[in-house]
């Protein structure tokens, strides 16, 4: 159990599009004032630990940063700015929450659970975290996504996770709503037609709570192989959705564009009764 937690339960889950590492030291993206002010008009309230299903941590099966102490900033990104790779996230590890995730998986039927010792927070953990909450003093958990499988996995990795809100964890969907980065331009000022279109179909599916559409998106979204030509920033949804539960009324909290094809959508989930 995570045994040390004061919060008190927690109904909403999040999915952050995380866009470029750029977001880091860009005040030009719009979705950096958005992050920045995440706790003044977004989320007040200071959860206990914080789960990441990170975009950035591929495995064959379920696996954990298991950390005690404070977490290693992973630079996971190449030709960037050299300040970019000075830029440190040592938030605490959260070593229970982590060995609680593998049980409810466990527990849920998921056969393999792995831990990791040694592996810190990733880009797609630590950009949005440093804004969203930047004195970096709440325990954070990562979880990796399986490419392999598909989105109804996913959904049900986060249906096994949903009691954790109920100890005042965060559980954090980390991705892009759209990913193709061979279609990216330079231009933020033009969105490509089929990009808009696959990003209202999302927006709409699950405004209305079409969470069944959503996990078969590959068959139900118009263009979902042109905004998602691999699924690992997509996945970190479906956790969220399946967190959140079967009911859960989603509210997009943000929406921008930049270079062309890449939707910052970011959305949250509420649990109802």
């Amino acid at each position: 159990m995570v045994s040390s937690l004061k919060m008190g339960a927690l109904k909403e889950t999040f999915y952050i599009s995380h866009g470029s590492p750029t977001l880091s030291i860009d005040d030009s993206l719009p979705a950096r004032p958005f992050l920045l002010s995440f706790r003044q008009k977004v989320y007040p309230e200071k959860p206990n630990c914080i789960l990441v299903i990170s975009a950035h941590w591929e495995t064959s099966e379920p696996a954990v940063n298991v950390i005690n102490g404070p977490n290693e900033t992973i630079h996971d990104f190449y030709g960037f700015p050299k300040p970019m790779y000075q830029l440190k996230y040592p938030a605490p590890g959260a070593p229970e929450l982590a060995k609680k995730v593998k049980t409810l998986l466990e527990e849920a039927g998921f056969k393999r659970v792995h831990e990791d010792k040694k592996r810190g927070l990733d880009h797609g953990a630590w950009v949005p975290l440093m804004l969203m909450y930047p004195e970096a003093d709440i325990p954070v958990c990562q979880l990796s996504v399986q490419t392999n499988m598909d989105a109804n996995h996913h959904y049900k990795v986060g249906r096994a996770l949903a009691s954790l809100k109920k100890e005042g964890v965060l559980i954090i969907g980390s991705g892009s709503a759209t990913h193709n980065l061979r279609t990216m331009q330079g231009t933020n000022d033009t969105v490509a037609s089929w990009a808009l279109e696959f990003d209202n179909w999302l927006k709409e599916s699950l405004l209305t709570g079409r969470y069944e559409d959503v996990n078969h998106y590959e068959e139900k979204a118009p263009f979902a192989k042109l905004a998602h030509p691999r699924p690992e920033h997509f996945y970190p949804l479906h956790v969220a959705t399946g967190a959140a539960g079967e009911n859960a009324k989603a509210d997009l909290i943000h929406h921008s564009w930049t270079n062309y094809t890449l939707s910052y959508a970011s959305y949250k989930f509420t649990e109802t009764s």
